[in-house]
C-alpha cells in the first residue's frame, strides 16, 4: 500500500470550488491523466462538500492521492468525521489526505459553529480523528468528547491528517497533533520556511509535512499570466491573511499599499510585477516550475495549484505544461 505523503517534491492540483458540475469529474480525470501526484476538493461555506467531492474522484480515478482541504472540524462531531473518513480510507485505500482546519471566522460563526477555544478545540480534535481512525477510544476531553464510541469499521492504515491553518501558534500545533499542516495561498518559499521551523520548534523529533495553495496560471507571456492571477490578490488586504507576508522583503511596503489603495481593486492593480510573481505561480511553464522548486526547497512535500480563468478545464492542461518528463 502506498503512502499518500511518501516521495518529495510532489505537485498537485486544486479542483475548483465553483467549477461547473458537469466538470468535476472529468477535471478529476484529466488531472490524472496529466500526471498530477495529488488533487485537493475544497469545502468552503455554500459550495460543495468536501467528503462528497472527495468520494466522486476517487471513483472515478485510479491513481492520483486526493486531498481534503480543508474539513472545518466544529461543524461535524468528531465521531461522525471518523466514520467518513475511514469509510474513504477502506474504499480507496492509500490515496487520501484529510486536512481539518479551524474554518473561516465569519463563516462559522454565521452557521453557530466557532469554538469557545478554536486553537485547543482544534488540537482535541485532531488527537481525537486519529485515535478513532486507529481503534481506540479516545478520553473525553474538555472541548471534544467522542461519546466512548469505538469504530467497527476501520481502516488498515489512518491516512495522513494535516491542519489547513494559518497563524503561528495554530501552524506550531501542526507539529504536535498532527502529521503537518496545509497553507493556503498565497505560500511564498519565506512563509513555507517559517511554518517548517514553527513545527520543528513545537516537535523537534518529528518530520510534519507541509502542502501549499498558490494561485497559478500558465502562459506564453508572463504579463498574460499575472493578469489572470492579480484580481485573486485583494485578500491580502485583509488582517487574517498577514501571515502569509512574514519575512518578505516587501512586506511593509505591501502593507503601506493596501493602506493606501481605495479598494481592492486599486491595489491588486498597483502591486509590481516582481511582487505578483513571488506570491503566485504565474508565468511561463518554465518560470513556473522554478518557483515551484523553490517552494520544495523551503520545505513543501506538495505545492498545489490552484487555476484560476473562465476556462478551467484549459488552465489545466496550461498548467499541466510545468511537469514536464516526469
Amino acid at each position: 500500500m502506498t503512502d499518500p505523503l511518501s516521495g518529495a517534491r510532489r505537485v498537485g492540483v486544486m479542483l475548483p470550488r465553483d467549477l461547473p458540475v458537469a466538470d468535476v469529474l472529468p477535471f478529476a480525470r484529466r488531472a490524472e491523466e496529466l500526471g498530477f501526484d495529488e488533487l485537493w476538493v475544497v469545502e468552503d461555506l455554500g459550495f460543495r462538500g468536501g467528503i462528497a467531492q472527495a468520494a466522486a474522484v476517487l471513483a472515478v480515478t485510479e491513481r492520483i492521492t486526493v486531498g481534503i482541504g480543508i474539513l472545518p472540524a466544529a461543524v461535524r462531531t468528531v465521531t461522525f468525521a471518523a466514520m467518513e473518513v475511514s469509510t474513504l480510507e477502506q474504499l480507496h485505500p492509500g490515496r487520501l489526505v484529510v486536512g481539518i482546519g479551524h474554518g473561516m471566522p465569519d463563516w462559522m460563526r454565521s452557521v453557530g459553529a466557532w469554538p469557545e477555544r478554536p486553537l485547543a478545540f482544534l488540537k482535541e480534535y485532531a488527537i481525537a480523528l486519529a485515535a478513532l481512525l486507529r481503534g481506540e477510544v479516545p478520553p473525553a476531553g474538555r472541548h471534544v468528547d467522542a461519546g466512548g464510541v469505538r469504530l467497527t469499521e476501520r481502516p488498515d492504515r489512518v491516512p495522513p491528517i494535516l491542519l489547513g491553518v494559518r497563524g503561528p501558534r495554530s501552524v506550531a500545533a501542526a507539529g504536535t497533533v498532527a502529521d503537518g499542516v496545509v497553507l493556503a495561498e498565497p505560500a511564498t518559499p519565506a512563509y513555507v520556511a517559517h511554518a517548517r521551523r514553527l513545527m520543528r520548534d513545537a516537535a523537534p523529533d518529528a518530520a510534519p509535512r507541509i502542502v501549499t495553495y498558490d494561485l497559478a496560471a500558465v502562459a506564453d507571456d508572463a504579463a498574460a499570466a499575472r493578469d489572470v492571477v492579480r484580481s485573486a490578490l485583494g485578500v491580502l488586504r485583509l488582517p487574517d491573511w498577514r501571515p502569509h507576508l512574514v519575512d518578505l522583503p516587501f512586506e511593509a511596503d505591501l502593507l503601506a499599499l493596501a493602506e493606501r489603495a481605495s479598494d481592492d481593486a486599486d491595489f491588486v492593480a498597483r502591486l509590481p510585477g516582481a511582487w505578483v510573481d513571488e506570491l503566485t505561480l504565474a508565468g511561463t511553464a518554465d518560470a513556473v516550475r522554478g518557483r515551484i522548486a523553490a517552494r520544495h526547497d523551503a520545505g513543501a512535500a506538495a505545492v498545489v495549484l490552484v487555476p484560476l480563468g473562465p476556462d478551467r478545464l484549459a488552465a489545466l492542461a496550461r498548467l499541466g505544461e510545468v511537469l514536464g518528463a516526469r
